[in-house]
């Protein structure tokens, strides 16, 4: 990670999500979880990933089908299914629903059988359920990981249903998560 998107780091943080791709067009790459033990980062789990239909965008907007480049925090988990053991309050709520198929036919359900949410143009610490967007609705909003639906996403980032039951657990509020993302070029800028 390059100094400037280290220096959008909170001080307090202590957990961190690095999603990256290997260009800015791609809609796969990889996440790895890492925790600073106070002598420096150190990377736990990596796991595959999924991402915008057309990448990432340091200039998200609404429809872009981009994937939004930068560090958010990470305050507020929810589902359709019950709380696996999240530390991070947990919406267990029937409205995480989606139907359809996705941009290459998959099937969409079970993608928000589990989602946290990215900190995007959102209040944080709310319901991921929250429409509120408080840099408006045309900077777009509602970006989770959740769960893969096998295909790129409108801009969320998709994990393995087992790999964001393993994320739920891991992710600490009094480690102040966050996640970074981006593709390689934008994160080591």
């Amino acid at each position: 990670m390059g100094p400037q998107l280290l220096a959008d780091v909170p001080a307090e943080t202590r957990q961190a999500l690095v999603v990256t791709g290997d260009r800015a067009d791609l809609s796969t790459g990889r996440a790895t979880l890492y925790r600073d033990d106070g002598s420096g980062w150190l990377a736990g789990p990596t796991w595959p990933t999924r991402n915008g239909n057309r990448g990432w965008s340091a200039d998200h907007r609404l429809g872009d089908l981009r994937s939004p480049v930068g560090v958010f925090t990470l305050t507020a988990a929810g589902g359709r299914l019950p709380d696996p053991g999240s530390r991070l309050p947990y919406d267990h709520d029937g409205g995480f629903t989606v139907s359809g198929t996705g941009f290459e036919g998959e099937p969409l359900a079970g993608s928000f059988d589990y989602v946290v949410a990215i900190d995007y143009n959102r209040v944080p610490g709310s319901t991921p359920l929250d429409p509120r967007r408080p840099n408006g609705s045309g900077r777009g909003g509602g970006i989770w990981l959740h769960v893969d639906h096998g295909g790129p996403t409108h801009g969320c980032v998709g994990l393995r249903v087992d790999d964001m039951r393993e994320l739920l657990r891991a992710l600490d509020p009094a480690l102040h998560p966050v996640v970074v993302m981006g593709d390689a070029v934008a994160l080591a800028g």
